[in-house]
């Protein structure tokens, strides 16, 4: 375990998957310190109890601000709503956040109201940033106080459409993506009841998802100014998540596709240009982001496959990525 002279976290939120998963991360971490867990449900229990492949035997705890004073940073996983108050009040007090939920990934509070709600801390969007290395926000990231970590479709959807949209081959493209149910949440529902899955796919959020904003504005800040058409489904499957991009490309898109995803993703630890498409299993409990790219040329479209682990590199160990940055510490610490 780390020493006590270690980074002090608190994991905010830590009943739901993703807030249950990073506190087993930071648990084993050999430079943090997970400090406090807290939950709006099952307080009094261990996570130990709630989630026993987890092995974390620290009590969840009611939200009491007064317990976090003097920690480094603080992990939220609340719901979207819900979490910019909590954020608001940490950074009121100089304690770094990493927030799992969309309140601070659209630059826009207009878009944010449009697709959410009300934004209950507009004047911290200005010093978000957006948290996905791998888009050149690593130096940003470094020195930010509050990261926002990006959603699990948007992460699979920008790494795969990232290399193309910084050379401005986007004209169009169409996202097909595919869940397991855990990225619905702990919560049950009708869709994510074992009855209503198994043996079953289906597509939801339509015609207007959630993360359709969030991924269209970093296609824009990479130089792809395009409309994009977004549908996920869920499968029958626990966790993994696959997207399949379907791009019309501009017209100069006559580029070695391989050689243009190597030369972008070169240097990358968690990032893998595949020959053949991938699936879930190739990156489950892992923090890597699997692509394959290949042109149709009958059609003349280029596909793009991306697979990542939505309770990982879509959530958990992306945030612990970005703290790891934040602190100067290495990029794969505790996540490697």
């Amino acid at each position: 375990m780390p020493s006590d002279t270690s980074l002090r976290v608190s994991v905010f939120g830590a009943a739901g998957f993703t807030g249950a998963l990073t506190a087993r991360l930071l648990y084993r971490h050999p430079t943090f310190r997970l400090h406090a867990l807290t939950a709006r449900s099952d307080v009094g229990k261990s996570l130990a109890d709630l989630y026993p492949y987890h092995r974390v035997p620290l009590a969840l705890e009611e939200f009491n601000i007064d317990h976090h004073d003097g920690v480094d940073a603080a992990v939220v996983a609340y719901p979207h709503g819900a979490s910019a108050p909590v954020v608001a009040e940490l950074r009121e007090r100089g304690i770094r956040v990493v927030d799992l939920s969309a309140d601070f990934r659209l630059r826009d509070p207009g878009l944010y109201e449009e697709w959410y709600r009300e934004h209950a801390a507009p004047e911290l969007l200005d010093g978000a940033v957006y948290g996905l290395p791998e888009l050149g926000y690593r130096e940003r990231i470094r020195d930010s106080d509050l990261v926002a970590n990006p959603g699990c479709y948007p992460t699979a959807a920008l790494l795969a459409l990232a290399p193309l949209a910084r050379e401005g081959l986007v004209r169009d493209v169409v996202i097909d993506a595919k869940s397991g149910v855990s990225g619905a949440g702990r919560a049950p529902s009708e869709k994510t009841h074992f009855v209503t899955v198994d043996e079953n796919v289906s597509a939801y959020g339509v015609p207007r998802h959630r993360h359709t904003p969030e991924i269209e504005q970093e296609l824009y800040a990479l130089g792809a100014d395009v409309t994009v058409t977004f549908i996920p489904h869920l499968l029958p499957l626990d966790q993994g998540e696959l997207v399949s991009c379907y791009v019309t490309p501009t017209d100069s898109a006559d580029s070695d596709l391989q050689e243009l995803y190597q030369d972008f993703y070169a240097g990358e630890p968690f990032v893998e240009v595949a020959p053949s498409p991938p699936g879930v299993r190739d990156v489950r409990e892992t923090n890597v982001c699997r692509i394959s790219v290949h042109r149709d040329a009958r059609a003349g479209r280029v596909l793009v496959f991306a697979a990542i682990d939505n309770l990982w590199k879509g959530a958990a160990s992306q945030a612990v990525q970005n703290l790891n940055l934040m602190f100067g510490l290495g990029e794969g610490e505790g996540i490697s």
